[in-house]
C-alpha cells in the first residue's frame, strides 16, 4: 500500500523515535546519506526495524509506478519484497523533479524512464552503506558479506538492515556505487512480482481523493457555462435556499461559473440544479459539430505551417507524374478523458498556507497556479498526494483547472474552512477538457511499380500547447509538435513527404489525451500505409519492413517489433487480418487484429501485441499496460465522440459516451521484445496502433475503409 505524507509530516516521521537511514541526493546532485535534514531528496528510508520505505516521486493512477519505482530500489538493495513499503513524495520540485521536465509531475509515460538510474543508484548506495557498516561492526571484509531479502550474512554472523542503521549513518556513500549487471537481476524482469498497490485496492484501504474527509469541510460544486467561453451575468438562488444542506452560492471571480457550497455532495448538486443563471455568450463557442468539421476541412486546403521533410510544392511536383494516386480524408472527433474517478480535491488552511489532498498528477503546476491565486509561495502549498482513479492526462492541465477552482471556492468562503470540490461525471464530459478534433487529408503518388513518389499530408486541429506555459519549448516556427507527432517524424522512409498544419480556433479547451497527437496521427498513417499495400498488391507487413533502414537504430527496432508481432500472431497462417505499428514515447508497438464479421456486426476477437520498451522492469505491469492501452484506444474508436449543438456538448454520461464493455474486450496476447536498452514508456504507446489495426482488419474482411471516427458511424455494430 502506498502511504501519503506531507513534507512536514515526512520530516517529522524521519526525525521522531528510532534512528532512520535516509538515502538520496544532496544539493549538488551527489548521492548522500544520513538524517532526513542532511539529504535533499530522499528516495529510500530504512528504519531500525529493518523496514525499507521507497519515496515515490511519481503518483499512481493505475499505471504501476509504485511497483516500478519500488522494484528499482529493492533490486539494488536486495530488500525483502514482502515488507518493503512505498510512500508518495511531498510536493517539492527541487527535490523530486521529473528529470525530463525540470518540474515535479507524472505523465508522458516518463516515470520509469526518468527514474531508472536515479532509484537504482539510491538502492545500491543504501546497500553499500549497510554492508560497510556491518563489515565494521563484525570486523570482516565487506566482500564476504552477502545480502538477501533484507538480511546481511557473513559466515555465522547475521542481521537485518535495521541492526546497522546507526553505523551506516556515519558513513559517506560512493558518488557512483556499482550497480548490478543485467544478469544479476532478481526482481527486475521477474514475471510474477506482486504489485504493491493490489492488496490495498482490493481490501478498500487505499485512499483516493474521493475518500478524503476533513473535519468541518464544506462541499463545493460549480455551475459552469453550457457553452465554453460564456460568463455569468446574474443568478438567482431563491430555489436553492430551499434545499436542505445548502450553505451559499457565489459567482467565481472570473465569472466562469457559480460555486455552490453545501454540507454534502447531494445537497450541493440539488442546490446547483435549482439555481437560475443568466449567461453572456458573446465570446463563447456557438457552432455545431457540422460547422466545426467544415472549418477543419477548409483549413486543410491552405495549411498555415510547413513541418514536413520537403515543401508542399516539392511533394505535389513529385506526385504530379504518378501512375497511381491514393487520396484520403480522415475525421477524428473530440474525445473526453472520462477517468473512472471524477475530478475532486480538498483544500484546507495551514499555519503557513494551504494543504491539498489530491490525486495530484503535477504538483509543480498546482503550486504555481494556486500560488498565483492565493498570493502564496510554492513552498506554502503542501500537497498530500493520494491514489487517482485514472487520469489519461486529465488531472494535469496547464492551468491546474480544478485545483484553482477549489482555491477560488476556498477564498470565497473566507479561507478558514476546508473545501472539497467535486465534479460529477456530467461536469467532466460536458465541461472539461477534450482530445482535440482533427481532420487529415493525404495525397500520395505511386509509380507503376507501386513505389511511393511523393506524400502531401495536411492536418487541421486545435493546438494544445499554444497559449500555455509550455509554448516556448513545444511550439517551433508556429508548429505545435503535439499536433503533427507521428506524421512529421514518422520512422518510415517516405520520399518527398510534406506535412502542412493549420490551427483550429475555438473556446473549447483541449488537452493531452492518452498518447496525445498520436491518437489520431497513428490511425491516419497506418490506414494510409494499408491502403498503399492494398492498391499495390503488397503484404502490409512486408511493405512496411521495406520502408525501414536497419542501419538506423530506431528503424531497426521498429522492424524488430513488426517482425515480433508477425511471428507472435502467425501472420501468414490466416487471411483477412489487420496490422498496424507505431512509435511513440520512445517505445515501439505493433498489433495484429483478428475480427469476426456477421453482416454489419463486428467483434474484435484477439489482438496480438509486440512491444519494445527497453529493459522490462515489471513484465506483468507492461502486459497490463499493453492490454489497458489497447482497450482504452479501442473503446474510443468504436463508439466515442463529443459533439456540439449550438456550442453545447450533446453527450453527458456513460449511456451516451459508452466505455468499452467487458464483452467488447478482445483476448490480448503480448510479446515483450528482450532488450538491454534503457526503459521507455508503456502507459500510452499501445493506444495509437490498436484502432488502425482493427480498422485495417475490417477493410480486409468487408472491403469498407473507415476514415471517419467513431467506427459506429460507418454502420457497423460492435458486439
Amino acid at each position: 500500500m502506498a502511504m501519503q505524507l506531507s513534507r512536514r509530516d515526512f520530516l517529522k516521521s524521519t526525525a521522531a523515535g528510532a534512528a532512520v537511514l535516509v538515502v538520496g541526493m544532496n544539493s549538488k546532485g551527489v548521492l548522500a546519506a544520513g538524517k532526513a535534514e542532511t539529504v535533499v531528496n530522499p528516495f529510500v528510508r530504512i528504519h531500525q526495524d529493518g523496514i525499507v520505505t521507497v519515496i515515490a516521486k511519481h503518483f499512481e493512477m493505475g499505471q504501476g509506478t509504485t511497483t516500478g519505482l519500488t522494484t528499482l530500489v529493492a533490486e539494488e538493495l536486495d530488500a525483502d519484497w514482502r515488507t518493503i513499503k512505498v510512500e508518495f513524495a511531498p510536493a517539492d520540485p527541487e527535490k523530486y523533479k521529473n528529470l525530463f521536465w525540470g518540474s515535479q509531475g507524472t505523465g508522458g509515460s516518463t516515470a520509469i524512464a526518468n527514474s531508472f538510474m536515479q532509484y537504482r543508484e539510491a538502492g545500491t548506495a543504501a546497500r553499500e552503506l549497510l554492508v560497510n557498516a556491518a563489515a565494521n561492526k563484525w570486523g570482516v571484509d565487506a566482500a564476504d558479506i552477502a545480502v538477501s531479502n533484507g538480511i546481511l550474512t557473513a559466515g555465522t554472523k547475521q542481521g537485518h538492515f535495521g541492526d546497522f542503521i546507526e553505523q551506516a549513518m556515519a558513513l559517506t556513500p560512493s558518488e557512483k556505487p556499482t550497480l548490478k549487471s543485467h544478469d544479476q537481476f532478481k526482481l527486475i524482469g521477474k514475471l510474477d512480482l506482486p504489485r504493491k498497490d493490489s492488496q490495498s485496492k482490493t481490501d478498500g484501504s487505499a485512499m483516493f481523493a474521493m475518500d478524503i474527509k476533513i473535519p468541518g469541510m464544506v462541499y463545493a460544486v460549480i455551475q459552469r457555462s453550457p457553452r465554453f467561453g460564456g460568463v455569468v451575468t446574474s443568478f438567482d438562488t431563491s430555489e436553492a435556499k430551499k434545499v436542505a444542506g445548502f450553505v451559499d452560492a457565489k459567482a467565481l471571480p472570473n465569472k466562469a461559473g457559480v460555486v455552490v457550497f453545501a454540507k454534502n455532495t447531494w445537497s450541493a448538486f440539488q442546490a446547483r440544479n435549482a439555481i437560475q443563471t443568466e449567461w453572456d455568450y458573446s465570446a463563447a463557442e456557438s457552432r455545431s459539430i457540422a460547422d466545426m468539421t467544415a472549418s477543419h476541412r477548409e483549413l486543410t486546403r491552405s495549411p498555415e505551417f510547413d513541418t514536413g521533410k520537403v515543401s508542399r510544392v516539392q511533394a505535389q511536383t513529385s506526385i504530379s507524374g504518378a501512375a497511381q494516386i491514393v487520396d484520403a480524408e480522415f475525421v477524428f472527433p473530440f474525445l473526453s478523458h472520462a477517468p473512472l474517478e471524477p475530478l475532486n480535491c480538498v483544500i484546507e488552511p495551514t499555519e503557513n498556507g494551504v494543504k491539498f489532498h489530491d490525486g495530484c498528477q503535477s504538483p509543480s503546476l498546482v503550486q504555481g497556479a494556486v500560488g498565483h491565486v492565493l498570493g502564496l509561495q510554492p513552498e506554502q502549498i503542501e500537497i498530500n498526494t493520494v491514489y487517482a482513479g485514472g487520469s489519461f492526462g486529465r488531472r494535469a492541465t496547464p492551468i491546474a483547472d480544478y485545483q484553482v477552482e477549489a482555491a477560488l471556492a476556498f477564498v470565497l468562503l473566507g479561507e478558514k474552512t476546508p473545501v472539497k470540490l467535486v465534479w460529477s461525471r456530467e461536469d467532466d464530459i460536458r465541461g472539461g477538457y477534450y482530445r482535440a478534433m482533427a481532420v487529415h487529408t493525404a495525397n500520395i503518388g505511386l509509380d507503376g511499380g507501386g513505389k511511393i513518389l511523393g506524400w502531401d499530408h495536411r492536418i487541421a486541429t486545435k493546438s494544445i500547447m499554444k497559449g500555455t506555459p509550455f509554448e516556448n519549448f513545444a511550439v517551433h516556427n508556429g508548429v505545435d509538435n503535439s499536433s503533427v507527432e507521428g506524421v512529421a517524424d514518422t520512422l518510415y522512409n517516405l520520399p518527398n513527404m510534406a506535412v502542412g498544419l493549420s490551427d483550429f480556433k475555438s473556446a473549447i479547451p483541449v488537452l493531452w489525451w492518452r498518447s496525445v497527437g498520436h491518437t489520431h496521427t497513428a490511425y491516419a498513417m497506418e490506414s494510409l500505409l494499408d491502403m498503399i499495400a492494398h492498391e499495390t498488391g503488397q503484404d502490409p507487413i512486408e511493405m512496411r519492413l521495406g520502408l525501414l533502414d536497419r542501419a538506423d537504430d530506431k528503424q531497426r527496432r521498429m522492424a524488430g517489433v513488426i517482425e515480433a508481432a508477425r511471428d507472435l500472431s502467425g501472420w501468414q497462417k490466416k487471411d483477412k487480418r489487420g496490422f498496424a505499428a507505431h512509435f511513440s514515447f520512445n517505445t515501439w508497438v505493433a498489433v495484429v487484429a483478428d475480427i469476426t464479421v456477421n453482416g454489419q456486426q463486428v467483434h474484435v476477437d484477439k489482438l496480438h501485441i509486440a512491444v519494445d520498451c527497453g529493459v522490462a522492469v515489471n513484465p506483468d505491469v507492461i502486459r497490463a499496460q499493453m492490454e489497458g492501452g489497447a482497450g482504452y484506444g479501442l473503446g474510443a474508436v468504436l463508439r466515442n465522440e463529443i459533439t456540439f449543438e449550438d456550442g453545447e456538448v450533446v453527450q453527458s454520461n456513460f449511456p451516451d459516451y459508452p466505455p468499452l464493455r467487458i464483452t467488447d474486450m478482445p483476448e490480448v496476447e503480448v510479446a515483450i521484445v528482450a532488450s538491454a536498452e534503457a526503459p521507455s514508456g508503456v502507459g500510452e504507446p499501445a493506444v495509437p496502433p490498436a484502432g488502425p489495426a482493427v480498422a485495417n482488419a475490417i477493410f480486409a474482411v468487408t472491403g469498407q475503409r473507415i476514415t471517419q471516427l467513431p467506427m459506429s458511424k460507418s454502420g457497423f455494430q460492435f458486439v
